[in-house]
């Protein structure tokens, strides 16, 4: 859809959960010395600027990321997440909001790869100046394509190193994208079984969210699936009042730094008495290799 402009969400709650994630997986990931490869399907532009017209405009960083700095024993998933921040933003003021790319090539290391697709004309244009900004070794190590991300993945799996994170996080602004996910994760999983997929989606009130939800929940492999809800639902259907993230193959570490990260992140981020999270998992039932 590109009447669709991550800007003007950029660093709300829903940015917060899915990137504490995403950076998790980032540094289980380079444990081993094996490269990997992170493909993103829906990678926006990039960096954001928090100060800039659209994102003062929604004011959502103030229901997101604000609410943590300067927040004392944030936990592990937090702190390193806070990090990944400051560290595109040298003089101390979050003014610079990165995104799903720019994290991914902060946690990644010169022999890992990067993949992303992006399909508006507009966002791919400013995604290519922000990596252009990351150096010339970020480059090297990305590819870029005006795509749609749901066809584009099917012709990289299973990346070369057998190693491989698959974000998946579309707007949902197309109600036909709920369907488009899981059938993207059925095919990524004919084709990379091993590979560890995470799933973002927003908690709104339509029936297609909670149906993908309750699908991804049946699939027979190793799953993390946690929630974050910061307010009640408006009375007109309207809005996000919180997300989930959803992922196949999880770091074996990461379910219990969510256990001790959603609560904190829930007392953090509530709007009102109706803030909560959930955290489920289903055990391995399949070997892997991550």
């Amino acid at each position: 859809m590109f009447s669709y402009r991550h800007a003007f969400h950029a660093a709300n709650h829903a940015d917060v959960l899915k990137h504490t994630i995403l950076v998790q997986i980032l540094d289980y990931f380079t444990r081993k010395d094996t490269p990997f490869w992170v493909i993103d399907t829906h990678a926006g532009a990039g960096l954001y600027a928090l100060d800039g017209e659209w994102a003062d405009q929604s004011g959502e960083v103030t229901e997101g990321l604000d609410r943590l700095l300067g927040q004392s024993g944030p936990p592990t998933l937090v702190q390193r997440y806070l990090e990944a921040v400051k560290a595109f933003n040298p003089d101390g003021v979050a003014n610079i909001y990165p995104g799903s790319p720019c994290l991914a090539l902060h946690g990644m290391r010169a022999q890992d790869r990067l993949r992303l697709f992006e399909l508006h004309p507009t966002e791919t244009e400013v995604l290519h100046d922000a990596l252009r900004a990351q150096g010339r070794g970020a480059l090297r190590q990305t590819m870029v394509y005006q795509a749609d991300g749901f066809e584009g993945i099917k012709r990289l799996l299973p990346p070369p190193p057998r190693r491989g994170i698959i974000l998946i996080d579309p707007s949902y602004e197309d109600k036909h994208d709920y369907r488009k996910v899981t059938q993207a994760i059925r095919d990524g999983l004919k084709r990379f079984p091993q590979g560890c997929y995470a799933i973002w989606y927003p908690q709104v009130q339509r029936t297609q969210a909670h149906e993908l939800a309750r699908s991804l929940e049946r699939i027979e492999q190793e799953w993390v699936h946690a929630t974050l809800t910061v307010r009640k639902p408006s009375a007109d259907g309207l809005g996000l009042h919180g997300s989930g993230m959803f992922i196949l193959n999880p770091p074996w570490t990461l379910r219990e730094e969510l256990e001790a990260a959603l609560p904190w992140l829930k007392a953090k981020l509530a709007q009102d008495e109706h803030a909560r999270f959930s955290l489920t998992h289903q055990a391995n039932r399949s070997p892997s290799r991550r």
